[in-house]
């Protein structure tokens, strides 16, 4: 009888891990689609909030692979991969304040209609991505780090909309800076979060193992 608990147990762990492996398949390749959209409609439109999102796209892709890696790992590995989401959040935040300087020095009006097509389907996509991870955000570390840079796109995509249309209104480029100041706020803080839960964890790990 005991026996025949452990097996079920081992199923049920083994058909969590697939369905962990499938969403975060499916938001890596909507990731990669959508920076390649990002990073082309920045080019386009000359909009630096549109390239600080294609950052955090690319960030996300990468992130999400870690989490597939990881799948079905231990404590201290599912930690040390979080830890190192952290720092791939903080090392996007360090380029969008280099983008920002750039564009200081070179001011110049974004095209709104492009900028904020793309913005639209980003934010669809983001949408996507955060509804699908949703129902395993409390799984482990290794999830709830994927599902935090999911909403951290959601309102990404939501500004960078919000930019092109002032953009239009005011027809100047102080907005679209404006909103990749903060994003990159946003992403100073979703890093230290993320950080700060890693180390947590990792620390929680090592004492249990030890």
């Amino acid at each position: 009888m005991g026996e025949c608990c452990g097996c079920g147990k081992t199923l049920d762990v083994a058909a969590m891990q697939a369905r962990h492996r499938r969403v975060l398949w499916i938001v890596l390749l909507v990731n990669l689609a959508t920076y390649a959209l990002m990073v082309a409609a920045a080019g386009y439109s000359h909009s630096s909030s549109l390239l600080s999102g294609a950052l955090d796209n690319l960030g996300d892709a990468a992130t999400y692979a870690l989490s597939l890696a990881v799948v079905g790992a231990g404590l201290v590995a599912k930690a040390r991969v979080a830890l190192f989401k952290g720092l791939l959040i903080l090392a996007a935040a360090l380029v969008v304040a280099a983008q920002i300087g750039w564009r200081l020095l070179h001011p110049e009006v974004p095209l709104f209609a492009s900028m904020g097509l793309a913005a639209l389907l980003n934010l669809a996509a983001n949408a996507a991505c955060l509804w699908l991870l949703t129902p395993y955000r409390n799984d482990d570390i290794n999830l709830a780090s994927a599902w935090e840079c999911s909403r951290n796109d959601l309102y990404e995509g939501a500004s960078v909309l919000l930019a092109a249309g002032l953009v239009a209104l005011f027809g100047a480029g102080w907005p679209d800076l404006l909103v990749a100041v903060a994003l990159l706020v946003l992403f100073l803080r979703s890093a230290l979060r993320v950080l700060r839960s890693a180390w947590g964890e990792l620390r929680s790990a090592r004492l249990l193992a030890s």
